[in-house]
């Protein structure tokens, strides 16, 4: 498994951030290739996914420890992907959002396709790094 842990800053308050992480079916607007996402019962949602030219269906297990405010999650199906978003109040105004993958680059590149190896490596944690930058928009945004 590779991991993978990237972080923004961002000029909302802590309990701002935590509230939109967890508006499940906003995910399209800020998370590259996810096409549509709802949440579900028992605590888990669903992604319709779409990357590497190929679509496919996710679901996710999540889990809160919202006195820490962490957000854990796993797939629950192919590919294997495991993770996290930790938000750390910088100040009453900025949060930093903490965001941690775990992956097998050979179960993602059979399931979406792309380079391998180095550059399946760089092309994840600019899509991670993109992701974290579209979030800080949207949240900033909404303020």
């Amino acid at each position: 498994m590779s991991t993978l842990e990237e972080h923004v800053d961002i000029g909302v308050p802590v309990d701002k951030a935590w509230e939109s992480l967890h508006r499940v079916e906003n995910y399209p607007r800020f998370v590259e290739g996810v096409r549509a996402a709802r949440t579900e019962a028992g605590g888990r949602a669903h992604l319709d996914v779409e990357a590497g030219g190929r679509a496919r269906e996710l679901d996710a297990e999540v889990s809160d420890h919202g006195d820490k405010r962490v957000m854990e999650w796993h797939t629950s199906g192919a590919p294997e992907l495991a993770g996290s978003f930790s938000l750390q109040p910088i100040d009453q105004n900025h949060t930093r959002v903490q965001a941690r993958l775990e992956y097998d680059p050979g179960a993602i590149r059979e399931t979406f396709g792309g380079p391998k190896g180095f550059a399946q490596a760089n092309a994840i944690e600019r899509l991670v790094r993109s992701d974290l930058e579209h979030f800080k928009e949207y949240v900033e945004q909404e303020r």
